[in-house]
C-alpha cells in the first residue's frame, strides 16, 4: 500500500493534485492515501517536496532523486541517436555480459503501461539457443508449406515469405553455422512477452535504446513471433506465462560492422488541425 509520513507532509496538495484515481485527500492539513482506487503509479512519491510517501509494496532504495547533471537528456543528441541507430544482422563472436542484459530489461521494466499494469516479462536465451533455432525453423517450414498449398488471391501477397521461410529452412538444415538466417549467430535473445501489445512494445522500444547505448546491437524478429503464434511446443520451451503472448524478440550481440552516417526517410505524414 501507499504510505504517508505525517510528520514530512506539509500538506501542500501536490500529490492529491496529480492522483489520477482520484484516491488521495487532504484532511486536516495533511494528505490521506485511501489506496481503494490506487495503481502504484508513484507520482506521489515523485512529485512529493518532503520525501513525505511512499510505499511497502515495492523497493524504495530504487528511488533516485531528480538532479539536472544525471537525468538530462540534451534534445538534439537523443534525436541523432535515434537517427543514427541500425538494425543489425552481422554480429561478432563475443558473449553478451550478463550485467548488459540485465541493463536492458531494467529500461524495459521502468517503461510506462497502460494503468500502471506492469505485465511485461522478459526471456533471455543464450545457452539454449540451438534447440530454439530447430523448433523456430521448424515451425517457420510448417507455416511455409500451408501457405503455399492453400494460396488464394488475399494470401498470394505473403508466397514471397513462405518460400523464404523454406529456404532459410534448407539452408540451416545443410549448414547451421553458416547459414542462420534467423539469429546471424547472435549469442542472445531477449523475448518480450506481456498481456498487452502495447505495453511490451513500448518497452521494447526503451530496452533498444539501451541496448545501443551499452554498445550492443540488435534487430527484432517478426519471423520468430510469426513462428511462435499457436506454437504450443515454443512457448512450452520458453515458459511464456499463461495469459501473456509473445510481443517481439530482440536478438542481441556486439556488432560487426560500422556505420559512418544516418539514413533518409520519408517526410513525415502530420495533420495539424
Amino acid at each position: 500500500m501507499m504510505i504517508i509520513d505525517a510528520k514530512k507532509c506539509i500538506g501542500c496538495g501536490l500529490c492529491a493534485r496529480e492522483c489520477f484515481p482520484r484516491d488521495i485527500e487532504v484532511f486536516k492539513g495533511k494528505a490521506k492515501i485511501n489506496n481503494i482506487t490506487c495503481m502504484k503509479c508513484g507520482h506521489c512519491i515523485a512529485v512529493c517536496p518532503k520525501n513525505a510517501v511512499s510505499t511497502d509494496e515495492y523497493n524504495m532504495e530504487e528511488v533516485k532523486t531528480y538532479n539536472k547533471e544525471d537525468f538530462l537528456v540534451n534534445a538534439d543528441q537523443l534525436l541523432n541517436f535515434i537517427k543514427f541507430r541500425r538494425t543489425i544482422r552481422t554480429f561478432k563472436s563475443k558473449e553478451v555480459e550478463e550485467e548488459k542484459i540485465s541493463r536492458i530489461i531494467e529500461a524495459g521494466r521502468f517503461t510506462q503501461t497502460g494503468s500502471n499494469m506492469q505485465d511485461v516479462s522478459y526471456i533471455v536465451v543464450r545457452e539454449g539457443l540451438q534447440e530454439l533455432k530447430a523448433l523456430t525453423y521448424e515451425s517457420l517450414k510448417k507455416i511455409g508449406e500451408e501457405m503455399l498449398a492453400n494460396l488464394t488471391s488475399e494470401t498470394m501477397v505473403y508466397k514471397r515469405y513462405a518460400k523464404m521461410w523454406l529456404s532459410m529452412y534448407e539452408a540451416y538444415q545443410e549448414n547451421p553455422s553458416e547459414n542462420d538466417r534467423l539469429f546471424f549467430n547472435a549469442p542472445a535473445v531477449i523475448i518480450v512477452s506481456a498481456h498487452s501489445q502495447v505495453n511490451g512494445a513500448l518497452a521494447s522500444s526503451n530496452m533498444e535504446l539501451m541496448t545501443n547505448a551499452l554498445g550492443l546491437g540488435t534487430f527484432f524478429s517478426g519471423f520468430f513471433v510469426r513462428a511462435a503464434q499457436g506454437n504450443k511446443k515454443i512457448t512450452d520451451f520458453l515458459g511464456v506465462n499463461k495469459g501473456k503472448e509473445i510481443v517481439t524478440c530482440m536478438v542481441v550481440g556486439y556488432p560487426d560492422v560500422k556505420y559512418l552516417r544516418t539514413v533518409p526517410r520519408k517526410e513525415a505524414d502530420i495533420c495539424w488541425k
